[in-house]
């Protein structure tokens, strides 16, 4: 049993239609469409509100859909890690570009160019990324913030909608031209970066989100931390597209881990801290 069979079953049961699921979860029709027909993964339910909405909607019990949504991406994500991962899009990579800063966008060009898709090329996507969804998580309720995102974008309100939830299920190996033309490009003002000490520094969009630039840089380890982690864990933690924002907290938990003279890869590292971070696996406290 999947999402999309349950939604199906749902509407013949109810006598309803897929224009009214859309409505009520604010999302146009096609995208609808597209997820019950299998062409869209279903959203991490931590990223959206569209499994409340439809869940009501469809009168389901709290988080059903939700929980089926999890196995589901479970599943997908075993078969996710086949060969190396495909650089980006020429249109993501150059609209990345378009909004470094103009002092420093040779620099980085020779760089994306000679390393495609290589450390640098990640960070800085990742980080743009991340920076734009904290946003889009903020605001993802606010009806007129939305409206006038959908206004400099030229979509609607619902359409607007499906870019942002599917934004936020997005990683920088699966950004789309869609996410970066219609979200990342009214967001982001510009953003430079240190190439010698690879702080990076994310101006965005004041009409859409006032406050002061956002500031990254890399942090020391403390003395007191331990240095004989593990040659896999190592690996991890310096490849941004697999650690991306892992706190302090996550990286304790995962160097706690024995392994009996095994020395586990960067992508058990990777799966281990998706399985922290999933509801499913932890109950919830009565009271």
């Amino acid at each position: 049993m999947d999402v999309s069979s349950v939604i199906r079953a749902r509407l013949k049961q109810l006598g309803l239609d897929q224009k009214g699921l859309a409505a009520a979860a604010e999302v146009t029709e096609s995208y609808i469409s597209q997820l019950l027909n299998g062409k869209k993964l279903p959203p991490a339910p931590d990223r959206t509100d569209i499994y409340q909405k439809m869940g009501e909607f469809l009168r389901l019990s709290n988080d059903e859909l939700a929980n089926l949504a999890v196995v589901e991406r479970m599943e997908q994500v075993k078969w996710g890690f086949e060969g190396p991962p495909a650089p980006l899009l020429k249109d993501v990579r150059e609209l990345i570009l378009r909004k470094c800063m103009p002092r420093r966008q040779h620099e980085i060009r020779g760089v994306f160019e000679k390393q495609p898709f290589g450390e640098l090329e990640r960070l800085v996507t990742q980080k743009l990324l991340d920076v734009v969804s904290q946003v889009a998580r903020a605001e993802l309720e606010n009806e007129n913030w939305l409206r006038e995102v959908a206004h400099l974008s030229g979509k609607s309100y619902e359409q607007m909608r499906v870019v942002i939830l599917e934004f936020l299920d997005t990683d920088i190996f699966s950004v789309s031209n869609e996410n970066c033309v219609s979200f990342l490009e009214p967001l982001v003002a510009a953003w430079d970066i240190d190439l010698e000490t690879f702080g990076m520094e994310i101006l965005l969009n004041q009409r859409l989100v006032p406050g002061h630039p956002k500031k990254f840089a890399f942090v020391q380890t403390e003395p007191d931390e331990p240095d004989d982690d593990e040659p896999g864990l190592v690996e991890f933690l310096r490849d941004a597209a697999l650690s991306g924002d892992i706190s302090i907290d996550e990286v304790r938990f995962l160097r706690r881990l024995k392994f009996d003279g095994k020395h586990p890869q960067p992508l058990y590292y990777y799966r281990e801290l998706q399985n922290l971070r999933d509801p499913l696996h932890f109950r919830k406290q009565d009271g």
